[in-house]
């Protein structure tokens, strides 16, 4: 279960990143066609609660891959679990990476972009040796966040039966009826991924801040 849990988390921070890049380019770049989509996407994601995408995205997602099989001769096949919680939380988790990932590019000073452009790079260019590495110290701290949120929103895919963490311990407690043990077990886990994945996060912003000025809390 744990192993699982943690494989969706990876997999929709993952989509969600790659959702996010294109929605802030969208937001920021875009003509008005595209910034309008992105506004109604992550609008409505932001807007409606997780639980309740997560059963509209599971049951409607399902049954609109197997019509779509069904249209083309094709039988109808259960979809793996695991694949369809990374898709559900990755679709959820790109909205809010869109909005980390434009207000860090809105973060970069604008002399920076002037100057690239000025010197003539194409914006693929312009993205990949400026904005990125520019905008990835005021990006950490909020994909942490959706990093951390994801590990624990896939408690919520046991509503729809995904043999996660938090659907295994159930199950668990359930049979044996111990469920203060099983409970507390599960809490350690998420607790311990937690503690790790901030020593990671802590060794990757003070890599991505290496020589930019130290805050004025810890200059003193």
């Amino acid at each position: 279960g744990f192993l699982n849990s943690l494989m969706i988390a990876i997999g929709a921070t993952m989509l969600g990143l790659t959702i996010g890049i294109v929605g802030a380019w969208c937001k920021l770049y875009g003509g008005p066609m595209a910034r309008d989509l992105a506004g109604v996407y992550t609008t409505i994601v932001r807007a409606v609660p997780e639980l309740v995408l997560i059963l509209i995205l599971y049951f409607a997602g399902t049954d609109l891959v197997n019509r779509l099989l069904a249209a083309l001769g094709y039988p109808p096949t259960d979809i793996n679990g695991v694949v369809a919680g990374i898709f559900v939380l990755g679709f959820v988790q790109g909205a809010y990476s869109t909005e980390v990932l434009r207000g860090a590019i809105l973060s970069i000073p604008q002399g920076q972009i002037e100057a690239a452009r000025a010197f003539g790079m194409s914006p693929m260019l312009l993205m990949r040796r400026i904005t990125l590495p520019a905008m990835l110290p005021f990006a950490i701290p909020g994909l942490a966040n959706l990093w951390l949120i994801a590990t624990k929103d896939t408690a919520l895919l046991a509503i729809v039966g995904v043999n996660e963490l938090t659907q295994v311990t159930r199950t668990a407690a359930g049979a044996t009826k111990a469920y203060f043990t099983f409970f507390m077990a599960a809490g350690a886990i998420y607790l311990t991924l937690t503690l790790f994945s901030n020593a990671i996060i802590g060794r990757i912003e003070r890599w991505a801040r290496r020589g930019m000025p130290a805050a004025a809390g810890g200059a003193q």
